[in-house]
């Protein structure tokens, strides 16, 4: 919610708070799925934070670099349409392949204890 007011403050247009405004609202759906699936793997270890930071950073890594991307691109006032199509197609594949990833991993995990 303060995205806005925080691109206002640096100087961003308005079509870049907009592009900023949606990329964080494909983008955050995408990095809570993923980080419930890394929450599922690591669950009942002793040491899972930093097992969940080595399984998930990297996973988190394409959908910021493409999150970053958009928005600098709509700063530039260049085409942002096809990175936005990748954000997207990270949604859907996030939405349809991490609750099944995440029961999968619950399972083995409660199976194992």
């Amino acid at each position: 919610m303060l995205a806005p007011v925080l691109g206002v403050m640096v100087h961003l247009e308005g079509n870049s708070v907009a592009i900023l405004c949606l990329t964080l609202l494909i983008g955050t759906p995408v990095l809570s799925l993923i980080g419930s699936i890394g929450a599922a793997l690591t669950l009942g270890l002793r040491s899972a934070g930093v097992l969940l930071s080595l399984l998930i950073i990297p996973l988190y890594i394409p959908v910021l670099i493409f999150g970053t991307g958009t928005v600098m691109a709509a700063s530039e006032s260049a085409p942002v349409g096809g990175q936005l199509a990748l954000m997207g197609a990270f949604l859907v594949l996030a939405l349809t392949l991490a609750p099944f990833a995440s029961a999968a991993a619950l399972r083995i995990s409660l199976s194992n204890s």
